[in-house]
Formats: structure tokens, sequence, C-alpha cells
């Protein structure tokens, strides 16, 4: 039985990790000489804590375990699992981490300028999210299209956010649009 890979894995763990409520965000192997590192990355709406983690790591564990001894995987002489959540530098890249991050800053890559802005609401057919930001002391609201695949990354944010943006982001995706209309 050959090592397995990416998807293999997803596919045997993902009954765990949605028993938890979890989506996987990534799964990574890295084999390292007789060791192996099988790493994976979950999240949900809820954001999972430490304890929720320990468990996941343990049930994976188990499946993964049982999983060799019948001969339907191969990890090696041993491996190390590593189960997380993606942390603050993994980029958005799926509406879902859009509406995760709701009131957080983000960077956005544009054309190769960099801006701030603040997350909003997405819309119900997850296909675009609101951003708000303050530009000398007045909210601009702009609708990003996830179409667009513009890079994006959350930004470490160690104040408190402005009234005025949170109130913005505070609204549904429609009001929030309706005001951008009328404040243009």
């Amino acid at each position: 039985m050959a090592f397995p890979g990416e998807e293999e894995l997803v596919t045997l763990i993902t009954p765990v990790t949605e028993g938890f409520g979890l989506d996987i965000e990534g799964v990574k192997v890295t084999r390292a000489g007789r060791k192996s590192v099988v790493g994976i990355r979950v999240d949900s709406d809820s954001r999972p804590d430490l304890d929720l983690l320990e468990k996941v790591s343990q049930e994976v564990s188990a499946l993964l375990d049982a999983a060799e001894e019948r001969g339907e995987v191969n990890l090696g002489a041993g491996y190390t699992l590593e189960v997380s959540t993606p942390g603050v530098d993994a980029p958005l890249t799926l509406p879902r981490h859009w509406r995760r991050n709701r009131n957080h800053l983000v960077e956005l890559t544009e054309d190769g300028q960099k801006s701030v802005w603040r997350v909003g609401p997405v819309s119900p057919e997850e296909t675009s999210v609101v951003l708000v930001r303050t530009v000398k002391k007045d909210c601009e609201v702009r609708v990003l299209e996830f179409s667009e695949n513009t890079p994006a990354v959350v930004e470490i944010e160690f104040s408190n956010p402005p009234a005025a943006e949170t109130e913005l982001t505070g609204l549904d995706y429609d009001q929030a649009v309706a005001w951008q209309e009328e404040n243009k």
C-alpha cells in the first residue's frame, strides 16, 4: 500500500471533521525519512478551541491507526499528526473565509497596490462581500466580487475599530449596498 495522498486523507477524515461541524481547510503531508508529518487545518464559523482540536486529533489519529491496521493506508514507520486552524496569515479564498472574518481588517492586493478594508456582510448567494474603510473621516463602502480572485489576508488589529465602520459592517448585505448607493 502506497503512502496516502492528500485527497485520500481528506476522504478518509471528512466524516470525523464533519461530525464536529468543521471544514477541512487543508491537508499537507510531509515525508521526512522514517517519520512523516500529517498536518490538517480545520475551521468553522464558531472557531474551534483547543479542547475541540484535541478531540478531533484523537479521533483522526484513531481513524488513521485503524486504517493502517486494515492495510488501507501506509503512513510509514511513524508519523506525527498535527491538527490546527489555518491561522491569521491564511489567505481568504472562499466565501466562508470572508464570512468568518466579518468585522476584521483585511489587506487586499489589486494591480500591485495594497489597501486595507474592514469585512462586512457576504451576499446571500455568496458571490461577493461588502468592504468598508474610513477615508478622511468618512466611510467608503465597496462590493468585492469573489470571481475577481483578489488576494486578501487578515490584518491584525490592536485598537478598537471605528464605530462608524462596525455599524456598516453590522448591516445585512442589502442594507450595506443601499448605504453605498446613497452615499456615493
